[in-house]
């Protein structure tokens, strides 16, 4: 997947983002499904994006089938075929369960959740397919064949499982009590199942991307309509490069400085800025907003109680 890091001038206090291409075109998506072509090419500029990595994008994104296209180069249409929900970014649900736990509204109920799965070598692939599943589910291996997580995740492990063909070689159970070797306390075997400081690199970088973009919309430079949604992409790039290897454990069970909900409460910052400086400086009939970023704004929103 190609990737372009945004030009940085020498001495810049703000951070660069490696956008992927294809983040670039699902963030564009607007409400009734349609990307323009002109939009795309002007906010990818801003990006560092040459023209020709958009176009090998909308052609390898036309021959998977998930855009069609009308007319060509700048005043083209792209149509969404496949929905925003399979775009690479994350999914408005993922981001609703990270803020519902940053305000407290989803404590730990103290239950480990194992699946445990035994396949033969003649289902090799649907095999490795399911771990790969789990592991992006967030689970944390503990024996070949053995994973655990915080989280009532039964339902999506069965729903990939399903899919695969090995629905009937999946084990469920829950306990309040895990030790391995002689360590017991929740906390320390968190540490010890996830990559936390790696975790925790990723938000304190998430963080220090969107701290000066806030300043930049909050404060008196004009923006244009391509420059605001190049800040969105940005944030949604570097949103999903932080908590795509998240588990998102329950406070419960993370240090106490942890700075994922800093980080986040930093972008959702940033998504009220843009989009009161997006509907402020938008006159009436033009362009409305890209979906992904209202799906974010929606997730933010519903979590606030």
């Amino acid at each position: 997947m190609t990737t372009t890091r945004r030009p940085q001038s020498p001495g810049s206090a703000t951070p660069s983002v490696e956008v992927p291409t294809r983040t670039l075109v699902y963030g564009l998506v607007r409400r009734d499904g349609t990307v323009h072509a002109g939009e795309l090419y002007a906010v990818a500029e801003i990006l560092g994006m040459s023209d020709q990595q958009v176009r090998l994008c909308i052609g390898r994104l036309t021959d998977e089938g998930r855009f069609t296209r009308e007319g060509r180069g700048r005043k083209a249409v792209l149509r969404a075929t496949a929905g925003v929900t399979n775009s690479p970014a994350l999914t408005a649900g993922f981001v609703r369960h990270a803020f519902r736990q940053d305000r407290g509204l989803q404590p730990w109920d103290g239950l480990w959740h194992l699946v445990a799965f035994a396949v033969p070598e003649s289902a090799r692939a649907a095999r490795d397919g399911l771990r790969e599943a789990i592991l992006r589910l967030g689970g944390a291996p503990l024996h070949n064949g053995l994973y655990v997580s915080a989280h009532p995740w039964e339902d999506l492990v069965e729903t990939e499982a399903h899919r695969l063909g090995l629905a009937p070689a999946l084990t469920h159970l829950t306990c309040t009590h895990l030790r391995m070797g002689d360590e017991h306390d929740p906390r320390a075997l968190a540490a010890s199942l996830w990559p936390l400081q790696e975790i925790a690199a990723g938000y304190e970088r998430l963080a220090e991307v969107a701290r000066p973009r806030l300043r930049r919309v909050t404060g008196p430079e004009p923006l244009t309509r391509a420059e605001l949604l190049a800040i969105e992409i940005e944030l949604a790039a570097e949103l999903t490069r932080a908590m795509d290897p998240d588990p998102l454990l329950p406070p419960e069970l993370l240090p106490a400085d942890w700075p994922g909900g800093r980080a986040r409460a930093a972008v959702a910052d940033c998504w009220t800025a843009l989009r009161d400086r997006d509907g402020r400086d938008r006159p009436d009939g033009e362009a409305p907003p890209v979906r992904l970023f209202e799906l974010y704004d929606e997730a933010a929103e519903a979590a606030d109680p």
